[in-house]
């Protein structure tokens, strides 16, 4: 039942910034006298809707978009009729090519607007906590999964520069702007040598993989009992939340990413000794069915207090950093747009729809992680609707671009041939795009 909170985080969102996006087309046509006739979030079938003044206000089934229909205008609902009459004052056909230019780039700037205030808010809101780069190399260095060992990282290896540069935390290994630059390459203290190891371009494709984050690198810490799981060895033998597995299999244990990989070297019995206060404690058990001992490792209180440093933020310190990060966010996905384009990246593998944004919402309502998903998602969408395809509002905006620039306006029936070509490509890209999400769940399993 987990995909249900996250079908409804994804639902919510997308509903939030399609009404914001349709309300920057709507507030501005109606600021220009245009008639809308109708305001709707999601597609038909209609599922409520009550009318004010000219337009319709509704809700509708299919929680994928939704749009604005303002009189005089070829858009996606392809109602040409009104076309066949004479312009009316209030149609979008009879403003001023500027004004109409407004209208399209109005939902454009409105999502610009709205992502560049998440993430305002969320920096003054949640402040920042950051992992200290130098803790974790002082305390074994980072242990690394099959996602790092495709580069050359090794369990211990203390990551010392970025693309050549030194850096303070942890979180800055996988930021995207690192990944996306030129030449991006970690180095690594390994047995008292520097080693430089290059990060190939399309590196950035492991992490909209489920498992990519956990996958890489993650922190060394010692093997001290969480969460022990019913019906395992932990279970049988009685280990409790904060004892301290020191050995297993006559070899002695410093970190937790060093208790599976010795308990896997015989499957048939295990013999390990932890430590419960001043007692030392040993245990041998047989487990035939799984080469686990079950339980769940929680990290010392001690290592985190050394190792986080949290920041807050005022208001006025939030209002320049937050629009820093959303600017940031947006250039890194245009950089990345123009990785695919050029092949460098994948588009199967970055290219996310639907199913996929749903899968990084999570089983768990994080508020947290739903707005600085939506902030991301506005920027996207702003991002995404300003290229120049027909049936976007970037088609539009090319269009009249060009009408501007000659003093032609193109037909009537020349915009709504392209508007046909338009939402064809676009209904395509969606299939594919469901079809690529559908795959990645495959090819997980």
């Amino acid at each position: 039942m987990d995909w249900i909170i996250s079908l409804a985080q994804l639902i919510l969102s997308i509903s939030i910034l399609v009404a914001v996006h349709e309300l920057g087309h709507l507030i501005t046509a109606k600021y220009f006298g245009m008639r809308v006739e109708q305001f709707s979030i999601g597609f038909p079938p209609k599922i409520w809707s009550f009318k004010k003044g000219e337009t319709e206000y509704a809700i509708s089934a299919i929680p994928l978009g939704g749009y604005v229909k303002i009189s005089g205008m070829v858009d996606e609902s392809l109602d040409t009729e009104s076309l066949k009459k004479e312009p009316q004052p209030w149609e979008f056909r009879s403003k001023p090519a500027w004004q109409r230019l407004i209208v399209m780039l109005g939902g454009i700037t409105v999502n610009i607007i709205t992502g560049i205030l998440i993430f305002i808010g969320i920096t003054w809101y949640y402040g920042d906590t950051y992992l200290l780069k130098d803790v974790i190399n002082a305390n074994g260095g980072f242990v690394v999964g099959p996602a790092g060992e495709r580069i050359g990282l090794k369990t211990g290896d203390q990551i010392i520069k970025i693309n050549g540069q030194n850096y303070r935390y942890f979180q800055e290994l996988v930021d995207p702007k690192n990944l996306l630059a030129d030449n991006a390459s970690y180095t690594v203290l390994r047995n008292g040598e520097e080693i430089t190891l290059p990060i190939p371009p399309d590196f950035i494709q492991t992490f909209n993989r489920r498992e990519g984050v956990t996958d890489f690198v993650w922190y060394r810490f010692p093997s001290v009992v969480g969460q022990v799981v019913p019906n395992t060895v932990a279970d049988r033998v009685g280990l409790q939340p904060g004892d301290r597995v020191v050995e297993v299999n006559n070899t002695p244990v410093r970190y937790h990413d060093e208790v599976l990989p010795l308990v896997r070297q015989r499957t048939d019995s295990v013999f390990f000794v932890v430590e419960r206060g001043s007692e030392r404690l040993s245990f041998s058990e047989k487990f035939p069915d799984k080469p686990v001992i079950g339980f769940y490792a929680s990290v010392p209180q001690e290592f985190l207090k050394s190792a986080e440093e949290k920041i807050s933020y005022s208001l006025v310190q939030s209002v320049p950093l937050g629009t820093e990060r959303a600017f940031t966010t947006l250039i890194v996905q245009v950089k990345a747009f123009g990785k695919i384009l050029t092949g460098v990246l994948s588009p199967r593998e970055s290219l996310s729809g639907p199913i996929g944004i749903m899968q990084a919402f999570g089983p768990q309502w994080d508020w947290e992680r739903f707005w600085s998903l939506t902030g991301v998602l506005s920027l996207v969408l702003a991002f995404m609707n300003l290229l120049p395809i027909p049936a976007l509002d970037g088609g539009h905006v090319m269009f009249l671009g060009w009408e501007i620039i000659s003093r032609r306006k193109p037909s009537d029936k020349f915009l709504e041939r392209a508007q046909k070509v338009g939402m064809a490509f676009l209904l395509t890209l969606i299939v594919l795009i469901f079809a690529n999400d559908i795959m990645k769940i495959i090819d997980r399993l």
